[in-house]
């Protein structure tokens, strides 16, 4: 396992989970609403931050590895299924929404694995609509998570729309993805 800059950003992303949940869990009579909307929109803004930190770095500093390509994308996940599991039990996510963007997740991270191993994982690389359903995506957590207005303008209401448009990009590039991958998937069905 190597030890560099990026892999720790990584690793300090995962132990922030916890950090995260429990945040949320904390009794008012430690951090009232307010603050525990603050802290949890804070520590998710800079998870996502290290997350392109770590890239970055590992591009510039020449210091890219297979842990960390298999590292990263995992603390990603992870953040993101806690950030959803968290919002859904607040009822600030509809659990279905949660269930389809975890579910799409779980379904595409297994299709790559495997594609990698019929040495196929080029016809499932990263897309533009996977870019943009995860930008979506985070830009609805944060605001979901942070509940209050901003600038007069209720940060529920337009998480709430992002989130269904991150859905609904979910979806659709969970299609392109598997289409990308039937031609390998027929030839390997007929081996």
């Amino acid at each position: 396992m190597p030890t560099n800059i990026p892999n720790l950003l990584t690793w300090f992303r995962i132990w922030m989970i916890p950090v995260f949940v429990c945040l949320l869990y904390l009794p008012d009579t430690l951090l009232d609403v307010h603050q525990k909307h603050l802290f949890s929109t804070l520590i998710f803004a800079l998870a996502a931050v290290t997350d392109w930190l770590d890239g970055y770095l590992a591009r510039s500093l020449n210091q890219t590895s297979a842990f960390g390509a298999f590292l990263d994308p995992v603390a990603d996940k992870l953040m993101v299924a806690a950030a959803l599991i968290v919002l859904a039990e607040l009822g600030q996510v509809a659990a279905f929404i949660a269930f389809i963007i975890i579910g799409r997740e779980i379904t595409i991270s297994a299709l790559r694995e495997w594609m990698a191993q019929i040495g196929a994982s080029k016809s499932v690389a990263v897309s533009m609509i996977g870019k943009v359903k995860t930008a979506f995506q985070m830009l609805a957590i944060l605001l979901l998570l942070y509940q209050e207005p901003v600038m007069g303008v209720s940060a529920h209401q337009v998480g709430t729309w992002l989130i269904y448009l991150a859905a609904v990009l979910t979806l659709w590039s969970m299609v392109y993805y598997l289409m990308l991958a039937m031609p390998q998937i027929s030839r390997k069905q007929r081996e």
